[in-house]
């Protein structure tokens, strides 16, 4: 059966549809020899694919992950800072696995990983607006200033919902504030925040979804059970 390269590509593991199709539009892959172009479709059963030169590996056995990520720790594959990346944390993992979504490098907690392209596109796609809760310790808290974070703003363009705000606990302009927001814009926490006359001073995610970070261990991961990974496939 056909399907777009880039979902194939993506179900493999290799990568996210995105980045598959920055890879079609480079000319890294090629179907039966030939330069493949953006938008096209094959047979994986039938059709020799290859990306730089080396044929597609043989579909695997999908992998989830969650990752109790560290500060200091980008979300990227590739870094060409030479900064660490999480994918060295889960190297024992057994295969390559990709993080579902972004987690920037000054923040730490839940972090989602996956060889299920699909898994990763369904998750991540804005229409699902899968619930995050993140504990932010912030300076510069007033009673105003959390009232006004409760509020929906602009960001990109883009108008977010209004998010939940829980104070657990503040101590004159300091304060531990559990927040949940329905999108995943860049830093948008930490936006939210600064907007709000606030500054963030950590930052660590401790669900998404119905998955909940637990006590992990920071720096350490583990496997999803069958019955979390159905329930943020539903």
């Amino acid at each position: 059966m056909t399907e777009r390269l880039q979902k194939i590509i993506s179900a493999r593991g290799l990568a996210s549809r995105r980045k598959a199709e920055e890879w079609i539009i480079q000319g890294r892959v090629t179907v039966n020899g030939v330069p493949a172009q953006l938008g096209d479709s094959a047979d994986p059963e039938t059709d020799e694919i290859q990306v730089d030169g080396r044929e597609l590996p043989s579909t695997t056995d999908s992998v989830y992950i969650m990752l109790n990520k560290p500060r200091g720790y980008v979300t990227t594959l590739a870094d060409e800072k030479g900064r660490r990346k999480v994918s060295e944390l889960v190297a024992d993992c057994g295969c390559r696995v990709y993080p579902v979504g972004r987690l920037d490098m000054d923040s730490e907690g839940l972090l989602l990983l996956t060889n299920d392209g699909e898994f990763a596109n369904r998750l991540m796609h804005p229409k699902h607006e899968v619930e995050k809760t993140y504990d932010t310790w912030v300076t510069g808290y007033t009673p105003e200033g959390a009232q006004a974070l409760e509020k929906p703003i602009e960001l990109d363009g883009y108008r977010i919902r209004p998010p939940k705000i829980l104070v657990l606990q503040h101590d004159g302009d300091r304060a531990k504030i559990r927040i949940t927001i329905h999108e995943g814009r860049n830093r948008q926490v930490r936006r939210m925040c600064q907007a709000s006359g606030m500054y963030v001073t950590r930052l660590r995610r401790i669900r998404e979804g119905k998955l909940n970070l637990g006590d992990l261990p920071l720096g350490k991961w583990r496997y999803l059970t069958v019955s979390e990974v159905q329930e943020l496939k539903k």
